[in-house]
């Protein structure tokens, strides 16, 4: 059995289908269910007595550890987090509280439950972090891409309260022998995805009619990641990754936003064309940038296919296309998830730039 925390967010109910379409393995799966969190996500597994869903912080230190001695896991796998960076500028102390204050407590109660296994059990064990590229900082246009060993320079709240994060877990293996893993991947895009990240963002006001934000010049370089492409990657590591190393998961995709949207904007117009007969590219509309916005992130995955043997299955191309083919197959989904408070904190961080 392994226990995953954050499990109900994006990445993490994507990885816990995913595993539970491969393996007979049960999951205990913990989450919050902040707003980005969503029992909808993991409606397939309704039934399945596999999957064992709890509702709770990583910061409640008492439920983890029953969690812990209860379903003994051999493994935990942490994706909860709080992620989007606008927020984190204008909120950043959830991402304290829950990336620092909260990663903190998961590795106490982590450590002491590791300290009771036998030998055996305490030797196998792992405990996966799951991070982002943003703490490696920006880029220069022409630099090379983010290694494992790129100094850290966090540029937002959210970034830096992950590379805390990561800090913390680098020293609960060098000071406790906890044996680790982190992963820092790129940009994930595909199912369950949030409606505030631009992917999402662009099909849902581009179906709506509404403008399609676009920060600064658009020219801020990601690379893209299919979410499906980074959950085998994370099952590889856990597989097979050394304990005590970092592995960069990227998709080998750098593109700036203006080209993801209009790439966007060109599927949707093959698949779901507007009626007029025009493109949704002209619902287009430039905003103000965001503070401090970083200008390129880029992704060297050598290590993980060098080391471990994984590669990304999905170009851009194929993987956009399946994520536009599934928002438009799930527009319950969506309808759900776009409530009025989310309609709300899109239109102050992103109509009043206009």
């Amino acid at each position: 059995m392994i226990l995953v925390t954050g499990g109900a967010g994006f990445i993490g109910s994507n990885f816990v289908i995913d595993w539970l379409a491969q393996s007979d393995e049960p999951i205990i799966n913990l989450d919050k269910l902040t707003y980005a969190g969503n029992l909808q996500n993991l409606a397939s597994l309704e039934g399945d007595s596999r999957h064992v869903f709890v509702r709770g912080d990583i910061g409640d230190a008492g439920l983890v550890a029953r969690l812990l001695a209860e379903h003994r896991p051999r493994a935990v796998l942490n994706f909860a987090a709080e992620s989007h960076v606008d927020r984190s500028i204008h909120g950043p102390e959830d991402f304290i509280q829950t990336n620092i204050v909260g990663t903190f407590h998961l590795l106490e109660a982590v450590r002491a439950y590791w300290n009771t296994l036998e030998a055996e059990a305490r030797t196998a064990f792992r405990f996966l972090h799951v991070s982002t590229d943003e703490v490696y900082g920006s880029l220069e246009k022409d630099a090379p891409a983010f290694t494992e060993t790129h100094r850290y320079e966090p540029n937002s709240p959210y970034s830096a309260s992950k590379a805390a994060s990561d800090h913390l877990v680098r020293a609960y293996h060098h000071t406790y022998g906890l044996p680790v893993l982190t992963t820092n991947c790129s940009n994930n895009y595909g199912p369950y995805h949030f409606p505030e990240k631009l992917i999402p963002l662009v099909i849902h006001n581009a179906l709506a009619g509404k403008p399609l934000p676009v920060y600064g010049d658009g020219q801020q370089i990601r690379d893209w990641l299919y979410v499906k492409d980074h959950c085998s990657a994370i099952r590889r590591v856990l597989e097979a990754g050394r304990p005590g190393e970092t592995y960069n998961i990227g998709g080998w995709n750098e593109k700036p936003n203006i080209e993801i949207v209009h790439t966007v904007c060109a599927r949707l117009d093959e698949l779901q064309p507007k009626a007029d007969g025009s493109s949704y590219a002209t619902q287009i509309a430039f905003v103000k940038d965001r503070p401090g916005h970083d200008r390129r992130y880029a992704i060297d995955a050598s290590k993980i296919e060098r080391e471990l043997g994984w590669r990304p299955a999905e170009t851009f191309d194929t993987g956009i296309r399946k994520t536009v083919r599934w928002y438009l197959a799930n527009q319950d989904w969506v309808g759900a998830v776009t409530s009025g408070s989310y309609r709300a904190w899109v239109g102050k961080h992103y109509e009043a730039g206009q």
